[in-house]
């Protein structure tokens, strides 16, 4: 018996020991950065809100004058800062309090309201709205239900922003911001050399028709959005010189009719929506095109394996915190659904970083 016990005993010990001798390799450090990568998140997104980076500009501070700027109080100078600094947003000449703090390159171009190229209206956005909505994702998960303002006060999204021209403004300049790269790479990218016109649906303040305007003088084009939109979009045209190559036109892209063009292009409009009513789109777009026209959706597109593409999978989660039934989408996707409305050949140009042009031709 005392025999059998022991052998039986050998026999259990012997995978404890490789157990122990791989939990050695093991780290926990990857668990632990992304758990607590809100913390990283909100130092960035609330320097952004404190407005910073436009505050150093291309100046050089200590942390008391950056702070006493700032309004910071002096017990979270230090902590506040250097954490900027560890995390590649600020640099630092010096230690101590004789340091002092200056923008990056990066930080500089993007996160300073003095800079052509800033693109902090995303990250006031994910601030002051979406930051807050995350904590509920695990209710998003278990109903799929939205957890954004329709939650809070019964109306979608949309009609919350539409109505309140400080947030729409807001909300406005953060998708300009976001798609700014996107739209250039895809100037230089697609051969719209093959083209005359461009009718971009969802077209917000334009800048997808200003910034091809630009790279393309023979292109006319159309920005369509709704109706409280317009008159922002043709303040930003009239002040880009391009009122006589730009059309503004105002309507709902669900009951009018797409204005026809060589090419419709759509930023970030398709992942807005359930399955049905990107179909609906995807037909309208089809019927505004001549054949040999293109149809170009302007997304993070999810790689086809679901693998790679970690951003377009959050995205698709926020679209889940934000309306419910609407989710970003694979390559495959899309192109399952352009060859049900009727389109025959498709192509997908990878713009900045996450971002692609999916396309399909008439």
């Amino acid at each position: 018996m005392s025999t059998a016990i022991h052998q039986a005993g050998q026999q259990q010990s012997a995978p404890m020991q490789d157990t122990s001798a791989t939990q050695t390799e093991l780290n926990p450090a990857h668990i632990m950065q992304t758990a607590t990568a809100f913390w990283a998140s909100k130092v960035l997104l609330t320097a952004v809100e404190f407005d910073l980076f436009t505050t150093l500009d291309h100046d050089a501070m200590t942390a008391e004058q950056l702070g006493t700027k700032l309004g910071i109080h002096p017990r979270g100078q230090y902590d506040f800062f250097d954490s900027l600094v560890a995390s590649g947003f600020l640099q630092r000449d010096g230690d101590g309090p004789d340091g002092k703090y200056q923008n990056t390159a990066d930080t500089n171009a993007f996160l300073n309201k003095n800079s052509p190229m800033y693109i902090g209206g995303m990250p006031e956005m994910l601030n002051s709205r979406l930051f807050g909505f995350w904590n509920n994702l695990g209710d998003a998960l278990k109903t799929a239900q939205p957890q954004s303002e329709i939650k809070h006060n019964g109306k979608p999204m949309f009609e919350e922003l539409y109505a309140d021209n400080v947030r729409l403004g807001q909300f406005l300049d953060a998708m300009t911001g976001f798609q700014a790269i996107n739209f250039q790479l895809l100037g230089e990218k697609f051969n719209f050399k093959e083209y005359k016109s461009v009718s971009d649906i969802g077209g917000a303040l334009g800048l997808l028709s200003r910034t091809i305007a630009c790279q393309h003088p023979h292109l006319n084009f159309n920005t369509f959005d709704l109706p409280p939109v317009a008159p922002l979009a043709q303040q930003h045209v009239d002040d880009a010189g391009l009122s006589e190559r730009i059309n503004v036109v105002a309507g709902d892209f669900f009951v009018d009719e797409f204005p026809e063009a060589d090419v419709i292009t759509m930023g970030n409009i398709l992942h807005d929506w359930n399955l049905e009513k990107k179909k609906i789109l995807i037909k309208k777009a089809y019927a505004a095109l001549p054949e040999g026209g293109a149809f170009i959706a302007i997304e993070n597109l999810i790689d086809d394996a679901r693998r790679e593409n970690l951003f377009g999978m959050l995205m698709s989660l926020n679209m889940l915190i934000e309306f419910g039934d609407a989710f970003d989408y694979t390559g495959e996707n899309f192109r399952e659904w352009c060859s049900e409305a009727g389109f025959t050949r498709f192509d997908i140009i990878n713009l900045a970083g996450p971002t692609s042009a999916a396309i399909a031709y008439k």
